[in-house]
């Protein structure tokens, strides 16, 4: 008979989570070198992908409440990284967009993440890896119980 740590501790849920958290922290910890945390390299990649972009949107993308944004935003504007400036199309709005160095910021910060990812990783063999990815992906992309 396991214990009911054991049994916990042998749980899907249980070691994603504690494998999830353990590659949050070592992207943290490389983002950190340029002054970003998790959700700015989001944000960045936000921006860069579908900016200019309503700051409303990029909340809803996200999934991150407007105020939590605008701390964000701000950050991510006083660093030189985007702007913020009237959207044309509805003067009440803001239009985001990446700046030159939030580019290249962006840039450094992939190969960061990259570079945790592969630390993380580095356990499994090349094959493993791939198919640890898919079948993640899988589980991401599988219909959610009960949702419509």
């Amino acid at each position: 008979m396991t214990s009911p740590l054991a049994h916990i501790r042998s749980l899907p849920t249980w070691l994603v989570g504690r494998v999830a958290a353990r590659g949050r922290g070592l992207v943290a910890d490389a983002l950190s070198a340029e002054g970003l945390g998790l959700m700015h390299h989001a944000v960045l990649a936000a921006t860069a992908e579908y900016g200019p972009v309503a700051q409303a949107d990029l909340c809803r993308l996200l999934a991150v409440d407007p105020k939590d944004m605008v701390g964000l935003l701000n950050h991510l504007q006083q660093s030189g990284l985007l702007l913020r400036t009237p959207d044309p199309a509805d003067r009440r709005k803001n239009a985001v967009t990446v700046t030159p160095e939030g580019a290249a910021t962006l840039t450094r910060c992939a190969r960061l993440a990259a570079t945790a990812n592969a630390a993380l990783l580095a356990p499994l063999d090349p094959d493993e890896r791939r198919q640890l990815i898919a079948l993640l992906t899988r589980l991401h992309e599988a219909p959610q119980p009960g949702a419509s």
